[in-house]
């Protein structure tokens, strides 16, 4: 039995440099890393990026996959072809493999900085979500903690009963 990872929680203000690098704090990048150098990036919401241990990110994604497969090989999405093109073409540019660079610096690819929207220079929250690190554009993150904090007692406690 292995034991279970610790819980990705804080907040960091990091700031983008000239060349779209940010420096992760120390104890996200080694819990993100200790299963392997592989991380996933992924667009989440507008605004906000997440980066995953490949090997959590992997499995899933290879599941979700294999299930879509395996339907379109008995015929059961033929009424839902449109369907099936948006998920490929959201497959195709939703998540990249990345590593980190010497210091935990991470690159934002192209692609994932017009997602997230922040120029060089501009300020992030790198934010522990217990399973994933995620990197918010100020604005967007202000934006969700709003609306999602009135929902924080019942969502703890529905977690934890």
């Amino acid at each position: 039995m292995t034991a279970a990872p610790d819980l990705l929680i804080g907040e960091h203000v990091r700031s983008l440099d000239e060349r779209f690098r940010l420096s992760l704090p120390s104890e996200f990048s080694e819990q993100l890393m200790a299963s392997g150098p592989r991380l996933v990036l992924a667009k989440e919401r507008a605004g906000c990026l997440s980066l995953w241990p490949a090997t959590i990110w992997k499995p899933r994604i290879d599941a979700a996959i294999d299930v879509v497969r395996s339907k379109l090989q008995a015929g059961l999405l033929s009424q839902r072809v449109g369907q099936v093109q948006d998920l490929g073409r959201l497959l195709s540019t939703r998540h990249r493999v990345v590593s980190l660079a010497a210091r935990d610096r991470l690159v934002v690819p192209e692609g994932f900085r017009d997602f997230l929207g922040v120029e060089p220079g501009g300020n992030l929250l790198v934010v522990g979500a217990a399973v994933c690190v995620e990197l918010w554009r100020p604005d967007a993150w202000n934006a969700f903690v709003t609306s999602e904090m009135p929902e924080f007692r019942r969502r703890i406690d529905e977690l934890t009963n």
